[in-house]
């Protein structure tokens, strides 16, 4: 494990594996850098991924309460890239973690070479259509894994698959950051500003995501220039690990970006 200093002081560890162009990994709120388990060991085949912790998750630091907005975290996800020796990299954000992606491509535009948004949104709006059900967001705050399962996975994967559920549900976070987390991803509002990414953009939406609704995904393509949105059939909320035929598409984007 290695750690990298942020802004504040606040240490964020940070991993690397695999070989290749560097893609860095960014997990939803509250999620550990472990969470994305089976996806990053297949990603890790033909990049280098890094992946971290955020602040007040997993091993880093804590931190300043002020520093816990999508904005700020992007700044954190600098501070990684910095460590790694890593000039620009693929960024592949999923929920909480598009949103942070969103603002790394805004305001460091030269460390992102393409952008992968899974299940994300470019924040609040009062368009009902945007919003999750009340169903869906008292599952997401009932810690109940049974009621949150269903929102992220298929429950064949799910049950395949017992120990990266697990690991998904049960980052090392006190209650204090996971509050933070909630409203850092809650507060956000980018969509003034995407239209000012110039990465090239893949957006990943599940078809039945109840969190984050398609809409979302078909809203981010109209706001951020050239981008291309795949909708998953079937997919829930955790796309990003249930779906590993993600990977390929991302691939494909990634080597037609290259060209």
């Amino acid at each position: 494990m290695n750690f990298a200093a942020a802004a504040d002081g606040t240490e964020l560890a940070w991993t690397s594996s695999g070989e290749g162009e560097p893609m860095l990994l960014i997990a939803g709120q509250a999620t550990a850098l472990d969470g994305w388990g089976p996806t990053a060991e297949l990603l890790s085949r033909f990049f280098r991924v890094i992946r971290f912790d955020h602040r007040g998750i997993g091993r880093s630091g804590r931190g300043e309460a002020g520093r816990y907005t999508t904005r700020s975290l992007a700044a954190d996800a600098v501070a990684v890239l910095d460590a790694a020796g890593v000039a620009s990299a693929h960024v592949y954000g999923h929920s909480m973690g598009g949103r942070i992606g969103q603002w790394l491509a805004i305001d460091y535009p030269t460390r992102v070479r393409t952008l992968v948004l899974a299940a994300t949104s470019g924040g609040r709006s009062e368009d009902p259509a945007l919003r999750a059900s009340p169903e869906a967001m008292e599952g997401l705050l009932s810690g109940d894994l049974a009621r949150l399962a269903p929102l992220f996975f298929d429950a064949a994967w799910a049950a395949d698959h017992p120990e990266a559920v697990h690991t998904f549900f049960n980052s090392k976070a006190s209650a204090w950051a996971k509050s933070r987390h909630f409203k850092a991803s809650r507060e956000h509002d980018a969509w003034a500003d995407l239209g000012s990414i110039k990465a090239p953009t893949l957006i990943l939406h599940g078809t039945e995501d109840q969190l984050t609704p398609l809409a979302n995904g078909a809203s981010l393509r109209r706001h951020v220039p050239g981008s291309v949105l795949v909708r998953v059939p079937g997919a829930g909320h955790g796309l990003h690990l249930d779906h590993p035929e993600t990977v390929d598409w991302i691939r494909g984007f990634i080597a037609r970006k290259n060209v």
